[in-house]
């Protein structure tokens, strides 16, 4: 096995008839977690799984899920997340090429994220480093032993996978709502019995109007910017929660950045502290740049991406533009890129205008993120129809449903005569950002 899976593994081991999840179909222990996994890992190396070799998993946050990685994991294999819900077209891509990856020396995960080009990264992490990662992540967090730990994160993404590892690490237990949704969330919190809440912002907006009596334990927020306002409700609605903040990129291994608890009234809207073994410079032009010995080790069959990825002296270009607060803390100012954080999930423009461009009805199309108190950002779209034809938002948002994830389809579509342009002539995002604001 690889260094992660000897870790997970005599975790679970360790952990025995001790409880390790807890869903809404009731509890495994450790042990039945190992053998459950064990039986799936030998059935699929019947199929032919060799080591690093990359093997889908389809995920939407089930112990299920876990069963399932723990079992690449266990047969030596490279673990590659799929959200369920993801369309055929896209997913038919992803395949297409984890079928041209044979093997992936001392890999463990793909991470498929988007990209500034709208093509999907396979980001690729090794054992070795997510082992060490782990690690890292519990003595900067002071993650207690024996923590029950709402899984309320997407497995598909480095934060919610981290999560749901250094929990069993820690001889904690996983705690699953009946589904990701904030009524299903709010409701396994009422419930009782969980410590830890992490979560992106989106859903914390959407628990504090759902209801819910104040949560006492530990928030841990990341995946997109928690702000001050947002903070400033949290400490009023859950005064007893110890709240948390985190910064980080699944290329550079994660967790970059730590707000503490302790900190969090000075820190906040800040980055906070780096991670101790992170090294941290800000570019000329505002650019954050990281160098982890965490870190990827690359895009997935594209050596040319990669090496663009990282500046001469070997750190990521992180593509967030950084400030320094007057106590010297940095603070996010932007994007060097258009990507639009959706609720913590990122959106490339490109990869939505490419999908929009195919409707019949489309001549031109622009893509642009908006404010929208919901999700932090929101996606909008500027169509031209074609001569001689009519096109009903609401029916294109519906096609769109069906090729692209349901964060990627615009909540606001305006059908223009022509695509909004900037001082060059040529179309422009800022340009349709302004309109947006008409």
């Amino acid at each position: 096995m690889t260094p992660l899976a000897d870790q997970l593994f005599a975790a679970l081991a360790r952990r025995g008839a001790g409880v390790a999840v807890d869903g809404p179909d009731g509890q495994i222990s450790g042990s039945e977690l190992a053998a459950r996994a064990d039986h799936a890992a030998r059935a699929l190396r019947e199929d032919g799984v060799r080591a690093f070799s990359p093997v889908p998993v389809e995920v939407d946050n089930r112990p299920a899920d876990i069963v399932a990685l723990l079992a690449v994991y266990r047969a030596g294999g490279v673990a590659v997340p799929i959200h369920r819900s993801t369309p055929a077209p896209r997913r038919a891509a992803v395949l297409e090429r984890l079928r041209s990856s044979a093997t992936l020396d001392g890999a463990s995960t793909i991470v498929f994220t988007s990209g500034s080009s709208g093509t999907p990264k396979g980001v690729v992490l090794r054992a070795d480093r997510q082992a060490g990662k782990l690690v890292a992540i519990g003595a900067e967090t002071r993650w207690p032993p024996g923590r029950r730990t709402l899984l309320a994160l997407q497995l598909s993404f480095s934060f919610g996978q981290w999560v749901a590892w250094l929990t069993l690490l820690s001889d904690g237990v996983l705690v699953f709502p009946r589904r990701l949704a904030p009524d299903a969330v709010a409701e396994r919190l009422a419930a009782g019995g969980v410590d830890c809440l992490p979560a992106v912002p989106t859903l914390l907006r959407g628990l504090l109007g759902s209801g819910l009596p104040p949560f006492a334990g530990s928030v841990l927020a990341g995946g997109e910017t928690l702000s001050t306002g947002l903070l400033r409700q949290l400490r009023q609605d859950w005064p007893s929660a110890r709240i948390g903040d985190i910064y980080g990129l699944t290329e550079t291994g994660t967790c970059d950045f730590f707000v503490d608890p302790e900190d969090i009234d000075a820190a906040a809207g800040t980055l906070g502290r780096p991670a101790d073994g992170v090294s941290v410079r800000v570019a000329d032009d505002g650019e954050l740049r990281i160098k982890s010995p965490w870190g990827m080790a690359g895009y997935l069959d594209d050596p040319a991406r990669t090496a663009a990825a990282f500046d001469g002296d070997g750190f990521f270009r992180t593509g967030d533009l950084v400030a320094p607060d007057p106590a010297g803390r940095l603070r996010l100012i932007g994007r060097a890129s258009d990507m639009i954080n959706r609720g913590g999930l990122k959106v490339a423009p490109r990869e939505v205008e490419d999908a929009l461009a195919a409707h019949p009805s489309v001549a031109a199309v622009l893509v642009a993120g908006f404010p929208e108190p919901a999700t932090g950002e929101g996606v909008a779209a500027a169509v031209v129809a074609r001569p001689g034809v009519s096109i009903d938002p609401d029916a294109l948002r519906g096609w769109l449903g069906e090729r692209l994830e349901r964060y990627k389809v615009p909540t606001r579509i305006l059908v223009v005569p022509a695509l909004p342009v900037g001082g060059t002539g040529k179309a422009d995002r800022g340009a349709l950002r302004v309109l947006l604001r008409d």
